[in-house]
C-alpha cells in the first residue's frame, strides 16, 4: 500500500490523517493572493448567467466524470500524485487562457482527472473503485469544503456524511454533492476569468483543487481503513479527527 498510514496504535493513525487534513489547503492561500481576493467574493465576479447555470453544469460534470474514470480504469492505470496534479495544472492553464467559454468546457475534463484520481486513492487503500459503494465514497469526497474555503478544520460534513446505496442511486448522490461542488468549482473559475492572468490563475488554482481533492481523499479513505482496522465507531473517529486537527 504506497501510503503513508502504516500506524501502530489509533492515535497515530489519526495523527497522520489530521496533518493532511490540515495540509489539504494550504495551496489555496497561495492562490487567493495570486487573485486578489477573499473566497466569498469570487463567486461575484462571475456573471448572474454563469451562476444561475453553475449547479446544472457541476452535475452534468460529475456525471461525465464517474463514466469517464470508471471506464478509463481498465485501460490506464493510476498515476502518481504529482502526475495528476501536473496533467491537471496544464488543462487549469489552457481553461484560463481563453477566460469563461474555455474554463467552462475544462471543467468536465477536471473533474474527470479529479475523481480518476480519487479512486486510485481509494485503491491504495485496498478500496476496489468499480464497487457502486467504493464509487459512491470516491463521490462524497468532492463534498468537503474546497482549497479555498476559510476551513479551520471544524467542517467536516463530508466525512460525516453515510454514503449507501441502499434506497438511493449514484445519481442522488451525485445530486447531493453537486450543490456544494459548484460553489467550490464556482471560485474557480471566477479566477480563471481574470483578464490578464487567466492561463496563470487557471494553473494556480487547478493546482490548488487536485492537491486538495487528492489530500482530502486519504482523509477519506485513511478515516474509512482505520475505522475497519481498529474497529472504532465512524462517529468516534471523526471527534478524534477534530480535536486532532484543532491541536495540530
Amino acid at each position: 500500500m504506497s501510503t503513508d498510514l502504516v500506524p501502530t496504535d489509533l492515535d497515530h493513525d489519526i495523527t497522520l490523517i489530521a496533518r493532511r487534513y490540515r495540509r489539504a489547503g494550504g495551496v489555496g492561500i497561495q492562490v487567493l493572493n495570486l487573485v486578489g481576493g477573499q473566497a466569498e467574493n469570487l463567486l461575484e465576479r462571475l456573471p448572474d448567467t454563469v451562476k444561475d447555470r453553475l449547479e446544472d453544469a457541476t452535475n452534468k460534470a460529475l456525471n461525465v466524470a464517474l463514466i469517464a474514470a470508471t471506464r478509463s480504469r481498465g485501460i490506464v492505470p493510476d498515476q502518481s500524485k504529482w502526475l495528476n496534479t501536473a496533467a491537471a495544472t496544464a488543462m487549469g492553464a489552457a481553461g484560463g487562457a481563453g477566460g469563461l467559454p474555455t474554463a467552462l468546457a475544462e471543467l468536465p475534463v477536471t473533474t474527470t482527472v479529479l475523481l480518476r484520481a480519487i479512486q486510485g486513492i481509494a485503491a491504495e487503500y485496498g478500496f476496489d473503485p468499480l464497487e457502486p459503494n467504493i464509487q459512491a465514497e470516491c463521490l462524497q469526497v468532492f463534498a468537503a469544503a474546497g482549497p479555498l474555503a476559510n476551513d479551520d478544520g471544524a467542517d467536516m460534513g463530508f466525512l460525516s456524511a453515510r454514503v449507501t446505496l441502499s434506497g438511493t442511486t449514484v445519481q442522488g448522490i451525485i445530486a447531493r454533492i453537486a450543490p456544494r461542488l459548484s460553489a467550490a468549482l464556482g471560485q474557480k473559475l471566477a479566477a480563471q476569468a481574470i483578464p490578464i492572468i487567466g492561463a496563470v490563475a487557471g494553473a494556480a488554482t487547478n493546482y490548488a483543487y487536485t492537491s486538495y481533492y487528492q489530500e482530502m481523499a486519504h482523509v477519506h479513505f485513511g478515516l474509512l481503513r482505520t475505522g475497519e482496522k481498529h474497529g472504532v465507531a465512524r462517529d468516534q473517529l471523526i471527534l478524534q479527527l477534530s480535536v486532532a486537527v484543532q491541536q495540530s
